[in-house]
């Protein structure tokens, strides 16, 4: 059988787009590029009649997260438990509704707590573009000039939520 040149170029074209996908996602850092930078701008619509999100909240006071979810996302509904006790505990939550039904949203709410200060919508996801967003659910941890110090991608299982979320907490808070 003789090699046609031409069989090779759809290997090589996806080959390219993978070298291309991993240095446009960061890299060496990956998606953690994120941290250490200032939260980036919010490209929000209002939720419902739910108090809405402001960028400028992000960035002054204390530490608080930013959770990416949806209604229709399985291991969102999964970690709202961890999301109410950290509510519960005093910490701020700042929720963006990401590419979501907003009446869908708000049931979900309704059905298992709102644990967020504020919300915005973010049915184009450019603000998940922006902060760089996999999927959902997706949380940041900020610290008090708004800068991101951690960026945790999945649910926030009891596990992650005593190994990772509680240390970088205490980390943002400078109480490490």
């Amino acid at each position: 059988m003789k090699f046609n040149p031409v069989m090779a170029l759809p290997p090589a074209i996806f080959g390219g787009f993978l070298v291309f996908a991993f240095l446009g996602l960061g890299g060496e850092k990956g998606f953690e590029g994120r941290q250490g930078s200032v939260a980036p701008d919010l490209f929000v619509e209002p939720l419902a009649d739910l108090p809405e999100i402001d960028h400028a909240v992000l960035t002054t006071g204390g530490v608080k997260l930013v959770n990416f979810w949806a209604s229709w996302c399985a291991p969102c509904r999964a970690e709202h438990p961890n999301l109410e006790l950290l509510r519960q505990e005093g910490f701020p939550i700042y929720g963006i509704n990401y590419k979501d039904n907003p009446e869908n949203a708000v049931g979900f709410l309704n059905e298992l707590g709102n644990p967020y200060e504020a919300i915005g919508a973010d049915p184009s996801a450019r603000t998940a573009i922006e902060w760089g967003v996999a999927g959902v659910p997706e949380t940041y941890i900020l610290d008090g000039e708004g800068r991101i110090v951690l960026r945790f991608a999945g649910p926030i299982t009891q596990r992650t939520l005593e190994g990772v979320i509680r240390p970088a907490l205490a980390a943002a808070a400078g109480t490490e």
